[in-house]
């Protein structure tokens, strides 16, 4: 339990720091260079795990499960974290981070659409509790950031809809998350990169060019403060970070259970803001003080209702099992009185 308990910490302080570590490289890198070298090193790191949990199993990928990957990189890596990357690039940390961490309030609404997930009373009210704290948080009254709101908003909602999806295709395809996590990285990194080689084509440059806003993503590049100078920054995002702090958090999981684990994400929203605000020095606004309480108490509750489903789980289990060992037990009992007559008037004819 202690070792579990220090995988949870390095992931907690891994992922709570991650927007602070980003924001501090923005200046360096182009935001979707960054999304794609700290995913690709992420699945590096990952990656000799992977392949020994697939050497386990005896697995080898298929076409099916490279598809697999491609729309889990798509869902994850391109569309979801260059959404979060650029909410960091033009709002605080200690905003997107509390933001971001409703990720699972949005997968157990996913869960519901998708898998058809019942959800339990626990969850929904730990649903409208995160709503009111990010109402609370955006505060629409007196919008001071709608673009990096929406963007973190957006990178939350589409990082749940990639938990359902790769929690589906992991069920299907028989992967454990750090396999999962893996190939989406490196699939998600692949993907990334050809489009950002499409960006310095001259007519797609040019198409780019001319639309407002735009201009950001024209000639995007690619190893652009790739150095020596920034070495220990990129390790830190890539190795530690991305690859770190995920490979913990299914270590975690796989010593202890799901609800465990998500301990991870549910001290994310206190610990980010205290860390963005002694090492940032980012004020953190009334509202989003409040904000973080009331997401806070969402977590706690969905944390308390998952440990309960777990529970309850556990016990249909072992009631399931003990109902077929009693089942088989009064087979065999059936079966040895069902001989017992074919014995007895065996012996009898025998005396006769």
């Amino acid at each position: 339990m202690r070792k579990t308990m220090l995988y949870i910490l390095f992931s907690t302080l891994m992922f709570s720091s991650m927007e602070i570590a980003l924001k501090a490289a923005g200046g360096a890198f182009n935001p979707i260079q960054l999304n794609l070298i700290r995913f690709f090193i992420g699945g590096i790191v990952l990656l000799p795990i992977a392949l020994k949990a697939l050497a386990k199993q005896q697995h080898h990928l298929t076409r099916q499960d490279w598809a697999l990957f491609a729309l889990t990189g798509l869902v994850c890596v391109i569309i979801s974290m260059t959404l979060y990357q650029l909410a960091i690039t033009v709002d605080q940390a200690s905003t997107v981070a509390v933001l971001f961490s409703c990720n699972p309030v949005f997968a157990l609404i996913f869960s519901y659409l998708i898998l058809h997930e019942r959800l339990g009373r626990a969850n929904l009210i730990a649903v409208v509790v995160s709503i009111i704290g990010l109402v609370i948080i955006v505060n629409p009254a007196h919008l001071t950031n709608p673009l990096g709101l929406a963007l973190a908003i957006g990178s939350a909602l589409t990082f749940g809809l990639y938990s359902i999806v790769s929690r589906w295709g992991s069920v299907r395809h028989h992967f454990n998350g750090i396999t999962m996590t893996c190939f989406t990285f490196l699939a998600g990194s692949i993907e990334l990169l050809v489009i950002m080689l499409l960006t310095h084509i001259p007519a797609v440059a040019n198409g780019l060019n001319s639309v407002n806003g735009l201009q950001d993503f024209v000639a995007m590049p690619i190893l652009k403060n790739v150095s020596l100078e920034y070495f220990w920054l990129l390790f830190f995002i890539g190795v530690c970070v991305t690859g770190g702090g995920f490979a913990f958090y299914f270590l975690a999981m796989e010593r202890s259970d799901v609800s465990t684990a998500s301990l991870v994400f549910f001290i994310k929203p206190g610990l980010a803001p205290i860390l963005a605000a002694l090492l940032l020095h980012e004020r953190i606004l009334t509202n989003t003080i409040v904000g973080i309480v009331v997401i806070l108490i969402g977590s706690v509750i969905t944390f308390m209702g998952n440990r309960v489903k777990a529970r309850e789980s556990q016990l249909a289990a072992k009631q399931a099992e003990m109902a077929a060992s009693d089942f088989q037990s009064a087979d065999e009992t059936d079966g040895l009185d069902a001989d017992l007559p074919h014995a007895n008037t065996t012996t009898e004819n025998d005396n006769y």
